[in-house]
């Protein structure tokens, strides 16, 4: 930063496994705040040390109290208090908006940095659309409640991110398989870190890979319902898509693409694959 920043509060994102993530601007907000609230202050006070800095921390969640926001406001009016949260950029699924909110009543200099954010990388990486999205966040641990929260966005035209934990995503999956429908997804584990991985598919083959809980921090990306405003394709056209698809895929295996593609019944995408193989 050229100058030195002016009081208020700054909302600063932070690596969310990547180190080399965290920009020059948001380094140099972190070392000259008077105080940086937190979630945690031994998650931040370890990013603190790897960086090379010594700032003092206060926690700031959800539970904080409002003479807790009240105070750090104060401070905001005559000094830089950072706003930070475990990983990535505060307040997506995390806490703070009470504080950023209260802030802005009262006239303080708010300032938000971009920055690392799971649920846009994910999206970015995921190959489904992203020209209207809806970030969900993190679904209800009960079967129940999370029946009732997809059917409530089953209908909606975009595509769905969601955070998961490992420990429900294969639930997770299967309930949005059976709520959303077969559609396409894409599940992110461990973004930006050493063992990153990116599985697609449909949302019942998803489940079944991850029967067994991963390790990681997850996000979940899920396509919009398919609509019914293309005529069906006849079987010429078909055909042309499985020729196509079947020469870098068994026949299985294509039926399953091209009907992820145009809509058909896997079924009879299948005979017709074993059709052009025979004839082959």
């Amino acid at each position: 930063m050229s100058l030195p920043p002016k009081a208020g509060l700054y909302i600063v994102p932070t690596p969310i496994g990547n180190l080399d993530d965290l920009s020059k601007r948001s380094h140099a907000l972190l070392a000259a705040a008077d105080v940086i609230a937190c979630e945690d202050t031994r998650v931040t006070g370890k990013l603190l040390h790897l960086i090379g800095l010594k700032r003092p921390l206060v926690r700031h969640d959800d539970h904080a109290s409002d003479a807790a926001r009240a105070m750090l406001i104060a401070r905001a009016a005559n000094e830089i208090v950072v706003l930070c949260c475990d990983a990535g950029t505060p307040l997506i699924s995390d806490p703070g908006y009470r504080l950023v909110r209260d802030a802005r009543a009262a006239g303080v200099h708010i300032s938000a940095l971009p920055g690392p954010n799971a649920a846009i990388t994910a999206l970015s990486m995921s190959g489904l659309p992203s020209d209207r999205f809806l970030f969900v966040g993190f679904l209800p641990a009960r079967a129940g409640p999370r029946k009732s929260a997809l059917q409530e966005i089953a209908a909606v035209p975009a595509t769905l991110v969601f955070y998961e934990s490992a420990q429900r995503l294969g639930a997770s999956l299967s309930t949005m398989a059976e709520i959303l429908g077969d559609r396409d997804g894409f599940v992110a584990r461990e973004i930006s870190k050493l063992h990153e991985t990116g599985v697609s598919g449909i949302l019942s083959e998803l489940a079944q890979n991850f029967a067994a809980p991963p390790k990681g921090e997850i996000v979940i990306i899920v396509a919009p319902p398919k609509t019914e405003e293309s005529a069906p394709m006849d079987d010429d056209a078909l055909r042309d898509l499985l020729r196509a698809a079947m020469v870098r895929a068994p026949p299985a295996r294509a039926a399953r693409d091209v009907a992820r593609q145009s809509g058909a019944a896997r079924d009879r995408l299948y005979a017709m694959a074993l059709e052009i193989q025979g004839k082959a």
